[in-house]
């Protein structure tokens, strides 16, 4: 039986304590609990950036997440005229992007680029943070890690984290429908023993968490926790979700107001859910023509990329596909981390699931006009060495390997009318560093949340009730123009 946890907490949407004071003065002189609620999201809806171009664009956001550190340079940005430490095996091929060449063996997405906006000049500076778990964690919530073991990585996720961003716009913009509102897939962020850092709801509670489906989505999926159990009838179900609902009404009109946020909408909604059927039907690929599912690779990347189109098509707001593989695995076997070999594994494996799985995301979903309510962004928490063999992170590397490099990388942004067939910023003559239009991981995070209607500035409370905006980071309004 699907379970929603949750605490009773107050974060951006939930009134403070003294709110619900000022709320009970205002009842008494005739405005009740209802109307009081009703003027304070109205006075957050008024956003600074309502109106302007791109804001409210999009209904939803399929986030592929390349945990890992894909190499910038042999992917997205290849420098044939850089010295041969620098430029690598590959050779660059034209794109549907006029002047803009990728590596040779994303065959398909040069096809597909024609739906999207290559941006090249995504960067941490001045700060770079070059451990998987930090770079992650920063990408995700939009705020750097405080705490560092003395192993180098981050501590284990804690309820004091800042939430993933998923969580906040399961928070802000709930699905109107009976659908999970933020599901992750097919397996954890980690690093090493570090599970599921910069993952979670964090400080707004376990309500807010996603829905975690960690099973591979290229084989059966079960989703038992979404159906009824047997021995629990929908007339069962039914009568303790009234029982609840009587005790819930029958509370003091202050107290209720704090119940109900965390009864009525989470356990209705889950009580939906359960016996909508809905969540379920999505995950259910043999619905889907051999020919699609072929067409996104029959690998547990490729399939995760249909499943995620699925979710949207469902209703779900937000779809966080994470590169299915340890940050710092193997890369001979699925990782992005290429210290000791970088190209075999990029030409013989990665590169090929990553090309026909997100070139087939966005051509399913421009034919079935989903980009335009859709935003998709595809990126890692950073990019590689420009030049191979030597050590940026403290770690060793082969003489054909490739280390962290956070200062200078690239993204994939589709959708919600950002310009199609373009390219937003340029690095330098080694990809090292950007050479215009730098895009820190905040500025990516805050256009998101603008995307879907959400004011980036808006101020949020964390656990110990202390006002932070929800991310630092400037809108990149121009990949609208």
């Amino acid at each position: 039986m699907l379970v929603i946890p949750g605490r009773r907490c107050h974060t951006c949407e939930g009134p403070t304590r003294r709110e619900l004071l000022r709320a009970g003065s205002i009842g008494m002189l005739g405005l009740n609990l209802a109307n009081f609620f009703a003027w304070q999201k109205s006075a957050r809806a008024a956003a600074k950036y309502e109106g302007a171009r791109g804001f409210g664009s999009a209904k939803s956001v399929i986030m592929v997440f390349l945990q890992g550190g894909p190499s910038h340079v042999d992917i997205w940005d290849p420098k044939p005229d850089a010295p041969a430490n620098i430029r690598g095996e590959f050779k660059p091929i034209p794109t549907k992007i006029p002047g803009t060449y990728i590596g040779e063996h994303m065959p398909m997405m040069a096809n597909a680029l024609d739906k999207a906006t290559l941006i090249r000049s995504m960067s941490y500076t001045p700060n770079g943070l070059f451990n998987h778990t930090a770079a992650i964690y920063q990408m995700l919530t939009g705020y750097p890690p405080d705490r560092v073991s003395p192993s180098g990585q981050l501590e284990p996720p804690s309820p004091a984290d800042f939430p993933t961003a998923g969580s906040h716009v399961s928070k802000l913009k709930p699905p109107a429908e009976a659908v999970l509102p933020f599901v992750e897939l097919p397996r954890p962020l980690q690093e090493s023993g570090i599970i599921g850092k910069g993952g979670a709801a964090g400080f707004l509670g376990k309500a807010y968490d996603p829905y975690r489906l960690y099973q591979d989505p290229a084989k059966p999926i079960k989703t038992e926790d979404l159906a009824l159990r047997k021995e629990v009838p929908p007339e069962r179900l039914k009568e303790r979700f009234e029982l609840l609902k009587g005790i819930n009404d029958s509370m003091p009109d202050l107290e209720k107001a704090l119940k109900s946020y965390a009864i009525d909408e989470y356990y209705g909604k889950a009580f939906d859910l359960v016996l909508s059927g809905k969540a379920r039907d999505a995950f259910d690929l043999t619905k889907e023509p051999d020919k699609v599912r072929e067409r996104y690779g029959r690998t547990t990347f490729g399939q995760g990329m249909l499943l995620s189109r699925r979710l949207i098509e469902a209703g779900t707001r937000f779809v966080q596909m994470n590169w299915p593989a340890v940050a710092n695995g193997n890369a001979e076997v699925d990782s992005w981390d290429t210290h000791a070999a970088n190209f075999a594994p990029l030409k013989n494996l990665h590169c090929p699931k990553l090309d026909r799985g997100l070139s087939a995301l966005l051509e399913d979903m421009q034919d079935r006009g989903m980009l335009k309510e859709t935003l998709v962004v595809a990126v890692g928490e950073f990019g590689r060495s420009p030049r191979i063999g030597v050590s940026t992170s403290g770690n060793s590397n082969a003489p054909d390997g490739r280390d962290h490099w956070p200062y200078c990388y690239s993204a994939v942004v589709a959708g919600c009318g950002i310009a199609r067939g373009a390219q937003y910023g340029e690095s330098d003559q080694t990809a090292s560093s950007p050479k215009d239009k730098p895009v820190h991981p905040n500025d990516l995070l805050a256009t998101t949340y603008y995307a879907l209607g959400i004011d980036p500035d808006m101020i949020v409370l964390n656990h110990l009730n202390q006002p932070r905006e929800l991310v630092k980071g400037k809108v990149v309004a121009e990949l609208w123009s």
